[in-house]
């Protein structure tokens, strides 16, 4: 009997890797207590507000929510100064960023346009929706060259991507580059719309002078993604939003599938919106966390680059374990980090920043790998 048949484009389609899970290394190695810093989650936890919301809520989870989240809508409206009907909130940012491809983006015709290495999502959505992408490599430095990345741009672009800061080197371009991007893109190819995904923004040292949307300059052709993954200590919930120009918002919610946010992860967001005192917090931690880790790891002789994000990319001493065996290492130790092999960068690591507990003991799990130089880790 015959197989169904799918599409070609899903048959050549690598999925998404996400990072190990706690669970797993538990069973893996026998080990208690394992220490995850491979997804970027927050630190702290789920903020308490959002911990007893979910409580005071749950009850209610055999209800439907409000249809597309209006109450939601309307609180992240008022926190970045927008109208509220701009305000597009999914099961993640990843679902924007599909329906946003899928909306605008003919399979076959159209093609959409990205950095490499990038978040995979773009170029994973984009092949599924059919449509062709292009990619211009970053330069040896891990920044941004938008003049290449608008050269690859023609009349049937209809999405640039750009991740500030970004993933996997938290590396943040100047506001006025990416500002100068939108106003060129719309020179060139005035049907195209720029989509900028702040999910690490506000990890920045100063998020006024690194992001567009914080300092209130939104171009007319530009959509920012934001998610509660990050400083809200919601990756679980799965709850992200887009602010979208004003006319795209409306067909992005008739796209929207219904009741994709859920009941008590909207619960959660509204209380997370409110808990400022764990939202300062985290960002003190995440600041402060990744000074100590630099510092730390460069002493240790790794190369590490600047990031503006609650992570760190960075590569093993000459002469230590390759960064695989490191990663191994670290694993059978309990400790799980980022590999970045599936960005085509295998000589590189990536570490989300810790509490202050977890970064000492990478650090001295580091101390201890590195000094076997010449060994087998």
């Amino acid at each position: 009997m015959s197989e169904i048949s799918v599409r070609q484009e899903i048959m050549a389609l690598k999925a998404y890797v996400p990072g190990l899970s706690i669970a797993e290394i538990q069973d893996k190695y026998n080990l208690p207590q394992v220490i995850k810093m491979a997804s970027n989650e927050n630190p702290l936890g789920m903020p308490p507000l959002a911990r007893e919301a979910v409580e005071r809520h749950a009850a209610g989870a055999f209800r439907y929510p409000q249809g597309g989240n209006p109450r939601l809508a309307k609180a992240l409206g008022q926190r970045h100064g927008v109208d509220e009907h701009r305000v597009v909130v999914g099961n993640g940012s990843d679902e924007i960023i599909d329906l946003l491809i899928r909306i605008l983006a003919i399979p076959g015709a159209h093609n959409i346009v990205c950095f490499n290495p990038c978040f995979s999502i773009y170029p994973i959505q984009g092949r599924i929706c059919g449509v062709e992408i292009r990619r211009q490599p970053l330069e040896e430095d891990f920044s941004f060259n938008f003049a290449a990345l608008l050269e690859l741009v023609d009349a049937n672009t209809r999405i640039v991507f750009v991740t500030t800061p970004d993933n996997p080197s938290g590396f943040c371009p100047p506001r006025a580059a990416v500002e100068a991007l939108a106003r060129d893109l719309a020179q060139k190819a005035p049907d195209c719309l720029l989509v900028v995904d702040e999910a690490y923004v506000d990890f920045a040292e100063d998020e006024k002078a690194a992001s567009l949307l914080a300092s209130g300059i939104m171009p007319h052709n530009t959509a920012f993604m934001r998610t509660f993954s990050k400083s809200f200590g919601l990756a679980g919930m799965r709850v992200g939003y887009g602010i979208l120009p004003d006319h795209l918002a409306d067909f992005v919610w008739r796209a929207r599938l219904p009741f994709s946010v859920n009941i008590l992860a909207e619960e959660a967001a509204l209380a997370a919106l409110a808990d400022d005192t764990f939202y300062n917090a985290t960002q003190d931690a995440v600041r402060t966390g990744r000074k100590e880790l630099f510092t730390g790891l460069t002493a240790l002789g790794c190369k590490v680059w600047p990031s503006e994000a609650n992570f760190l990319m960075f590569g093993m001493p000459e002469g230590a374990p390759t960064a695989a065996e490191c990663f191994e290492t670290l694993l059978a130790r309990g400790i799980i980090i980022r590999p970045l092999k599936s960005y085509s960068l295998p000589d590189l690591l990536r570490v989300s920043i810790g509490n202050q507990q977890e970064n000492l003991a990478f650090l001295s799990a580091m101390a201890d790998i590195i000094a076997r130089k010449g060994e087998k880790a």
